[in-house]
């Protein structure tokens, strides 16, 4: 049996009603269909870059978040498209993109709005805090407390966002089918059986979570910002655009260390994102839970990497099973058959000796009289 550690080395994400489970190039998308029935899509999807720079840290960092960007994206238009409540007529705009792009159309639409995401992102959790502690320059002179309160302006305005977001009905369940898709993988990791029950009491934290890499991200551009200092105020803006990848790229080498390793120093260092991971994950109810299994199996042999019976091999088990407690059960059939058979024998030979006992009664009662007969026959 598998001992749990090791990174399985699949990751998803929640979208809307549903999981997005990937393994290396193959993803799915295990979607709650308004009718209650569970659609599962199975693609792949390669990413960009090469496999050579995907092998070199720090710029496999930056190409893993840009991907995740956008297969995200991707698989959040595909869940939305079954709780859409009419087909909506397609915009001019639309019109336009379409006859410009032709088959690329989508792709292009696609990169635009990613590229807007990280632009946006960037503005708001990298530039709007250097900005706001700026305005204490007048009052602290040390660049190390200034980078310090840019780090926790960054820190409260994500809370913030993410508590603010929280407060929609839709989100809300989001954040539910994200707490399952940790507890899979916690279950699969853990080397337990992947079923509801199990997943159900596997935790809904795990190191490896986007939460997680975002903390890490933030405070690793307070130790960057610390030590590297410019005296124009435009260069330090420039910088805080231009390391974002850098930061990305050594922030998910951490969170990378993290999923393989049972290391108490890393464990501790990664206990305020799973704190903070009590935001974004809520408890999953059960049909939550079945979405997400069907979006692990459809992407992962868990049997397999817990070291477990391929499937045919346990359906015949429990084939076999099946069959012998039938075969039980009919055994006791024909016993308790057997037994009502002969019960009706005897209330038959019961009824049948009932006649046999009055006759005899009337013949008894017949004999005196007879024998009256034969002594007033003598006199």
């Amino acid at each position: 049996m598998k001992a749990a550690g090791k990174s399985s080395g699949i990751g998803g994400q929640a979208v809307l009603e549903g999981i997005m489970m990937k393994n290396q190039d193959v993803y799915s998308v295990g979607v709650r269909k308004p009718d209650g029935e569970i659609e599962v899509h199975l693609s792949t999807y390669e990413g960009i870059g090469n496999k050579k720079l995907r092998k070199i840290p720090i710029i496999r960092g930056v190409i893993s978040f840009v991907d995740s960007l956008v297969l995200g994206m991707k698989c959040l238009t595909f869940s939305a498209s079954f709780y859409d409540e009419e087909e909506a007529q397609p915009s001019k705009a639309d019109t336009l993109v379409q006859k410009l792009f032709g088959e690329r159309a989508e792709q292009i639409v696609m990169g635009i709005t990613v590229a807007f995401s990280i632009v946006m992102a960037v503005a708001i959790f990298m530039v709007l805090p250097y900005f706001a502690a700026a305005l204490l320059r007048n009052v602290i002179v040390s660049d190390t407390v200034l980078a310090v309160i840019e780090g926790a302006i960054r820190l409260l305005l994500f809370i913030g966002y993410v508590l603010l977001i929280s407060l929609m009905k839709d989100i809300q369940r989001v954040f539910q089918y994200h707490g399952a898709e940790h507890k899979c993988i916690n279950c699969v990791e853990n080397g337990l059986e992947l079923n509801v029950e199990n997943v159900r009491k596997s935790s809904k934290h795990h190191k490896r979570c986007g939460t997680s890499f975002m903390l890490i991200v933030m405070v690793v551009s307070i130790i960057f910002f610390i030590f590297i200092r410019v005296d124009s105020p435009i260069l330090r803006v420039v910088f805080r655009v231009a390391l974002v990848p850098v930061i990305a790229g050594v922030s998910y080498e951490f969170i990378r260390l993290a999923g393989n390793t049972d290391n108490k120093l890393v464990g501790i260092l990664s206990r305020p994102g799973m704190w903070l991971q009590g935001l974004t994950t809520k408890e999953p109810d059960d049909s939550m839970i079945e979405v997400a299994i069907a979006a692990v199996e459809a992407v992962f042999d868990w049997r397999a990497y817990q070291g477990r019976e391929p499937l045919d091999t346990e359906q015949e088990a429990n084939a076999d099973q099946e069959n012998q407690g039938a075969w039980g059960q009919e055994e006791e059939a024909q016993d308790a058959q057997a037994g009502a058979e002969s019960e009706e024998i005897e209330e038959v030979l019961e009824a049948e000796s009932e006649p046999q006992e009055i006759e005899e009664v009337l013949e008894a009662e017949d004999e005196p009289q007879e024998a009256e007969k034969v002594q007033e026959a003598g006199a």
